[in-house]
């Protein structure tokens, strides 16, 4: 610590700090236009020259490090001079077209120009003009207006991990650019339009819509993955015009991934349920709240008299809020049904009540020095958890990815390992193996039935000695692993090597479902983990009950097993779904159809992965008849006269779940032995759901469905091996049957994916005319060719 003077205020401060950092923790302004508290320090726009006792000319406060009896002057006028002059250079070939840019009243430039710039610029030189790029859907470039702080540049090499953007050319000729014009790849593209201090970088979904000044600012929390990323959302006139990233050090730091920024676009989908409908003698008429749950609820009853209550089962989606997947188990336990479910696309559910779910933050993850991703394409599934785990590695933590196919992770990795199931096992049980040889005999004696007697490999012996010799180590188990056809010998096998080396285990939850574990929205246990017996989301499918409630989903594209829930759907008796939108095939099906309000038109609360508990309220009014789910939930209660349903607020519904949970006592969960694991034989499918096809509220927004990565949902990835075994070429067409169901794909030959796999995108209108997500496929080519 050093003590430091700036202004005359006396400050005691960090020696590795330099002079603007001080000065922003002591609430002293000084302007500037590169330098961002996360990202390196290049001093290029020298905006921020202050001036220092014995200086011989004013310094970048920026880049000068803090000495003891140091004395900064941030308002003399050695310090004012310099600035104004910085801002005379960087107006000089400004286009000053504030009355047109969708950066007025929120430009850095602009307003520092205001206090450092002169009202008559010196120079009549024509002022140069850049060509404008075309760098994707969601970010509209206004190249002229770039004063080259490089800031975009920065942020894609240090914290997306993929360096996009950079400068060409020296002087005035100097441009910021793709090089080769292309879209952004990057699932974090869209923090440069945070970032850019002018009007360079702005939304292009946003464009021209409205003014900084018109619009009113409310906290909020992302419901698309497991981070739980603070967002302002914009708004004006009722409407949701944009979304930006709030600062929460602890969670999301000053980023948002593409799909929080721009999945609000699905707002305004002509596809949006505004109003109840029910059909009667096979006609949908709209009608009265009333009307359609009183029709709700007789239906329900109906089923309950006729069949019983174990006829009755509700899924609901895990993007769901704590207060609505509470009030859900609720209601449909009222009626006598156990059969409640969120975990969709999971296909085993061995190890029930064996949940490996912890608590551990994302500071911790990214101070990690060993990481091991197993099964989990952690760019796709929670993009600004892999920007931890990408920080770990920079700063040298180890990260091994075993996964099903090799994805570029955008960051330095140790090892990179592709198996498919069979291998997979082995890989674990080798590295489990290594690690029993450590303990005692009774522990490997449990174990013993899952060790191969072949000695373990020298990759599974350094992957088991990296994880015991780290200091903080960290097992990453993702989404592929989790919705595998064996995932609970996966989930048990990494929980041994957990406990056998001290390593975390981050069991990555989806979406919100770390929360609707807790409000019981399972068929196991409730909220008062009372044990219960009821069906999961495989089996409420698989038994084709007589009466569904769906709650947010859209089973084609968001369960393990699109055709065995589309025929339990139509062979219903009952079918009430509770849906923020509509399609062909609900209409189809369903009975009555409630509209349901977003997450930007409701209050709630989300779990993250941390086990931090973030409620939010709702910043727009719902569209039309369209409703808060908890309100539905609520007035369901009341009309099916079942007591305990009178809340006036969702905070009364959180507060009676949180009196429930702390009366419960926190006893240590025991790991799953599984009895065996099944030999998979023939070719089985890797069903990964795009980062942009998790929910039905990205689905319906337009701008991501343009990027890049949803331009190959109906393109099979296999291997050259597997190619050649059924002579397929690159851009062949290729008949893929499961069972009774046939659709044809355009092969793509990548040496990326495991041998006996074949990668078809899930949640997609090709995979949702299929069984089994991880299911057994017979491949053919086909006669005709389609092109690549």
């Amino acid at each position: 610590m050093v003590n430091i003077e700036i202004d005359g205020i006396p400050l005691r401060v960090d020696s590795a700090k330099m002079i603007i950092q001080a000065a922003d923790e002591a609430g002293i302004d000084i302007p500037r236009f590169c330098y961002h508290k996360n990202l390196s320090i290049v001093a290029n726009c020298r905006m921020c020259l202050v001036e220092v006792d014995k200086a011989r000319k004013a310094l970048p406060a920026c880049a000068t490090p803090v000495a003891n009896g140091m004395k900064v002057f941030t308002q003399s006028e050695i310090a004012l001079q310099a600035q104004r002059g910085v801002m005379e250079f960087l107006l000089i070939n400004h286009p000053l077209d504030c009355p047109i840019c969708d950066q007025g009243g929120e430009c850095e430039l602009q307003d520092l120009s205001l206090g450092y710039g002169s009202g008559i610029s010196r120079f009549s030189e024509k002022k140069r003009v850049v060509k404008d790029k075309d760098i994707g859907p969601l970010v509209q470039t206004d190249m002229t207006r770039c004063i080259h702080c490089t800031r975009c540049v920065r942020f894609g090499q240090e914290i997306a991990g993929i360096k996009e953007l950079g400068a060409t050319g020296r002087g005035e000729h100097m441009e910021i650019g793709t090089y080769v014009e292309h879209s952004l790849a990057s699932e974090l593209s869209g923090n440069i339009i945070d970032l850019c201090p002018v009007g360079a970088l702005t939304s292009k979904p946003f464009r021209y819509k409205a003014r900084a000044w018109e619009m009113t600012s409310h906290p909020s929390i992302a419901m698309h993955d497991a981070v739980g990323s603070n967002l302002d959302l914009h708004t004006r006139q009722n409407e949701v015009m944009r979304v930006v990233a709030r600062d929460n050090d602890s969670v999301n730091q000053s980023w948002i991934s593409d799909r929080d920024r721009f999945s609000y676009l699905g707002l305004k989908h002509p596809d949006r349920l505004l109003n109840p409908m029910i059909k009667q003698n096979g006609e949908w008429q709209v009608t009265d709240w009333q009307t359609a749950m009183e029709f709700a609820v007789d239906g329900l009853k109906h089923v309950k008299t006729k069949n019983g209550a174990d006829q009755i089962a509700g899924l609901i989606s895990p993007t769901a809020t704590l207060e609505e997947g509470y009030l859900f188990q609720k209601w449909l336990r009222a009626f006598g049904s156990q059969n409640v479910d969120h975990r969709l696309r999971q296909q085993d559910f061995s190890d029930a009540g064996h949940d490996q779910f912890s608590a551990m933050s994302l500071a911790d993850i990214e101070s990690s020095d060993a990481i091991v991703l197993l099964g989990c394409n952690i760019r796709s599934e929670a993009p600004l958890l892999a920007h931890r785990v990408r920080q770990s590695a920079y700063a040298g933590g180890l990260i091994s990815d075993i996964n099903f196919f090799k994805t570029d992770l955008l960051m330095p990795v140790d090892r990179q390992v592709v198996v498919n199931s069979a291998q997979l096992f082995v890989l674990l049980s080798g590295v489990a193996k290594t690690l029993l040889q450590r303990v005692d005999e009774t522990t490997a004696k449990a174990w013993r039935h899952m060790m191969r007697e072949k000695a373990p490999s020298a990759t599974e012996q350094n992957i088991a000695m990296q994880l015991a010799n780290a200091h903080q180590a960290v097992i990453i188990v993702g989404a592929l692993a989790n919705q595998h056809p064996q995932a609970s010998a996966i989930r048990s096998l990494a929980a041994l090597i957990s406990e056998l080396t001290g390593a975390h285990l981050l069991i990555l939850p989806d979406a919100n479902s770390q929360a609707l574990h807790l409000a019981g929205a399972l068929p196991h246990c409730d909220a008062s983990q009372e044990l219960k017996d009821g069906l999961n989301a495989n089996a409420i499918w698989e038994e084709q009950l007589r009466a569904y409630v769906l709650f947010n989903i859209e089973p084609e594209f968001d369960c393990a097993d699109p055709a065995a829930a589309l025929l339990a759907l139509q062979r219903a008796g009952f079918v009430m779904a509770i849906n923020s939108f509509q399609c062909d095939s609900l209409r189809d099906y369903a009975d009555v159809l409630l509209p349901l309000a977003a997450f930007t038109e409701t209050s709630g609360t989300f779990v993250g992965l941390d086990h931090q508990w973030q409620s939010f309220t709702g910043a727009v009014a719902p569209p039309g008849e369209s409703r808060p789910g908890w309100k539905i939930l609520r007035v369901l209660g009341n009309i099916s006269k079942f007591n305990g349903f009178d809340y006036v607020s969702s905070e009364g519904v959180r507060q009676e779940l949180q009196d429930q949970l702390n009366r419960l006592s926190s006893a240590r969960k025991s790991i799953y032995i599984p009895a065996e694991i099944t030999n998979v034989n023939g070719v089985q499918l890797i069903s990964e759901v795009p980062v942009y096809r998790t929910d039905s509220l990205v689905r319906h927004s337009k701008a991501l469905q343009l990027t890049p990565e949803n331009q190959f949902l109906d393109t099979m990835r296999i291997s050259p091996a597997l190619a050649e075994k059924y002579g397929l070429h690159q851009g062949d067409a290729v008949q893929i049957q499961q069972d009774e169901f046939a659709v044809s794909a355009t092969v793509l030959i990548d040496e990326q994916v495991a041998e006996n796999m074949a990668h078809l995108a899930a949640a997609s209108p090709l995979s949702a005319r299929l069984g089994n997500a991880f299911g057994n496929v017979e491949l053919s080519a086909m006669m005709e060719s389609i092109d690549a």
